[in-house]
């Protein structure tokens, strides 16, 4: 067991280490924290709960100077969350230095505030997602050119979601003798080949339950091209996941599938690079909220989608080449969680099922595709239904406030009651579908927080 005490770490992160009650190292952290406090690069093995956070957040911040009024360190992570929990956990370790900024860069927010902020201001620290990352970068508000410290935190994720690019990008902008840390649940070719981009003679760490692969059921089916929407909404019926993302190759299939499933009875979504930022922000959060099962888009569209929990990825054609495929179905089996991924497979795709068979080494066998002949009688509904209210932090409504309106003067079970998002103008609630009029109704007729607001259902 190694102590932080016996670490060469700069006095002013004790007061960190001590708010967070850190004492003794992880595996993760007493292998590779002392690599880092060298200045190597680091391409680190660990799974999400291992401590990781605190090994790179001490070691950028070990190299960081508060005095110097520019960017110094930049996280990205693959998703929101992840990234407003690693910019949480940072701020706490940084507790001991004074006039520290920390800024959190995703997207899913508006865009004008957070380029205000730079421009006020240039963060020493900054966490994001790559989309938003790279976008910012492009627009020269975000300055990388004196980065010191780059980490890349649960590559293996950010790989799978389309982010390859634009990390290469961001990359470039940083200063050229950079620290990389690279941090990743799995180890596949795909990562190492960015570590071969990017890292410099790095340090290999492991840690005892890293590098299991997701466990995905990898399925295929001949189909005839002129019934491909008939069987992808066979397939939806016949595996019935909770929730799905269908991939297609070109918009005017999204659009097309995404009606032929509304058609045949499912809670079915189309996303895709037309949509404006708020709409693709409703369509994504319906589907993590589970008021939208199946979910339509192409790969662009797709990039940065992760959602958890998600049960089945569809291939309504199959890709043009592995990599994508790859891209695809790694959106399943997150977590320990058993995935599903599903083809079809056209007369005219056969040559690169046979490409997908030699990179895997694993023939594929086909089955018919089974075919919908019309709308179930008990349509594949989503289990829930989201509510839009136009009131949001600028009217200081809470989550609280809006269950509080909810489980009071609406009457509703707390179990009846899903996920709640505030935004700036609008707030989301799913409430469960045998529950959604009533709620609906009680809300327009009442009150949240002693005020009316408009709600619709979405």
């Amino acid at each position: 067991m190694i102590d932080f005490s016996s670490l060469p770490l700069s006095p002013a992160l004790a007061p960190g280490l001590d708010a967070l009650g850190y004492t003794t190292l992880t595996p993760v952290q007493a292998q590779s924290l002392p690599l880092i406090l060298d200045g190597r690069d680091v391409i680190a093995q660990a799974p999400t709960g291992s401590g990781k956070t605190a090994a790179f957040g001490l070691g950028l911040l070990q190299r960081l100077d508060p005095a110097l009024p520019y960017t110094q360190a930049l996280v990205l992570c693959p998703t929101r969350e992840l990234a407003d929990q690693v910019g949480q956990q940072i701020r706490r370790l940084a507790t001991g230095i004074a006039n520290l900024k920390l800024t959190v860069l995703t997207g899913g927010v508006a865009l004008e505030p957070q380029i205000a902020s730079l421009e006020a201001h240039a963060p020493q620290v900054v966490v994001g997602t790559p989309g938003r990352v790279q976008e910012l970068g492009r627009k020269r508000v975000l300055k990388l050119g004196k980065v010191r410290s780059f980490v890349l935190d649960e590559a293996d994720r950010m790989l799978d979601m389309g982010f390859s690019e634009p990390i290469t990008e961001i990359a470039g902008r940083c200063a050229q003798d950079k620290q990389t840390l690279l941090f990743s649940a799995t180890f596949p070719e795909a990562i190492r080949e960015l570590a071969r981009q990017l890292l410099r003679d790095p340090a290999e760490v492991t840690v005892e339950g890293a590098g299991t692969a997701p466990a995905i059921d990898e399925r295929f089916f001949a189909v005839d091209p002129a019934a491909r929407q008939k069987a992808v909404a066979g397939l939806l019926l016949k595996f019935a996941p909770a929730s799905a993302v269908v991939f297609c190759n070109t918009r005017k299939d999204v659009d097309e599938v995404a009606n032929s499933l509304q058609q045949f009875g499912f809670s079915a979504l189309a996303l895709h690079g037309e949509l404006e930022q708020r709409d693709r922000d409703e369509v994504l959060l319906r589907l993590a909220n589970r008021s939208c099962n199946v979910l339509v888009a192409s790969d662009v569209a797709a990039r940065g989608l992760d959602v958890e929990d998600l049960d089945a990825v569809l291939n309504h054609a199959l890709p043009g080449d592995a990599e994508t495929y790859r891209h695809r179905i790694g959106r399943t089996g997150r977590a320990g969680r058993h995935g599903l991924a599903l083809s079809l497979v056209a007369p005219r795709e056969q040559e690169r099922l046979q490409r997908l068979e030699t990179e895997s080494g694993v023939p594929a066998s086909l089955s018919n595709a089974p075919l919908a002949t019309g709308r179930p009688a008990q349509p594949p509904l989503a289990p829930m239904v989201t509510l839009r209210i136009d009131g949001g932090k600028t009217d200081k409504l809470r989550a609280g406030d809006i269950l509080g309106a909810l489980t009071g003067e609406a009457g509703l079970s707390g179990a009846a009651i899903g996920k709640i998002a505030i935004f700036p103008t609008r707030s989301y609630v799913a409430i469960a579908r045998q529950h959604a009029d009533n709620a609906l109704k009680r809300l327009e007729a009442g009150r949240i927080k002693g005020r009316r607001f408009r709600v619709r259902p979405l």
